[in-house]
């Protein structure tokens, strides 16, 4: 009875795990779509200038500037090279978080900007949502990591062998 018990909590607690992955990688892109947005007004200056001089070439902009007498403008070309690397890694990074659920929590889990990520997890809140989205990943996942248990249980437990009566 105890062990049904042991094993009814072991399910329960993964159901609570799997139920935050949804929330999870909405807080993360939600996020992301903060810092793209962030960084693409930092840039938005820079690229009329740009446009203007030119051909909206950026590359050439930050080459101007690296180039120019005034130290102010070579000091300023690596913030606008810096600004420009952002604004590419965040693009990216919404690129691969556009794909489906799995898709988004194996490149979560594995490859997302790390400081980003870590912010996310910093900040996330724990929460129990009842969508049908959280709850199929808190039956997958309760399911899965039951199995994982049970597996790491009977291999680590010997099982009890009854005696048979001579």
């Amino acid at each position: 009875m105890f062990k049904d018990y042991a094993r009814l909590t072991v399910f329960f607690c993964c159901v609570l795990i799997g139920v935050q992955i949804p929330g999870v990688l909405a807080l993360y892109q939600q996020r992301l779509d903060a810092h793209l947005t962030e960084a693409r007004q930092a840039l938005g200056g820079f690229e009329q200038t740009a446009q203007r001089h030119f051909s909206g070439d950026l590359e050439a902009l930050v080459s101007h500037y690296r180039r120019s007498p005034d130290p102010v403008f070579r000091q300023d070309a690596d913030s606008v090279a810096a600004i420009v690397e952002r604004v590419s890694l965040l693009s990216e990074e919404q690129l691969a978080m556009s794909g489906g659920q799995l898709a988004q929590l194996w490149h979560f889990i594995g490859f997302a900007d790390s400081q980003l990520r870590d912010d996310t997890l910093d900040n996330y809140r724990y929460q129990v949502l009842l969508t049908p989205t959280a709850i199929g990943w808190g039956v997958g996942v309760a399911l899965l990591l039951s199995v994982l248990v049970e597996l790491l249980l009977s291999l680590m437990l010997p099982r009890r062998r009854q005696g048979r009566p001579a």
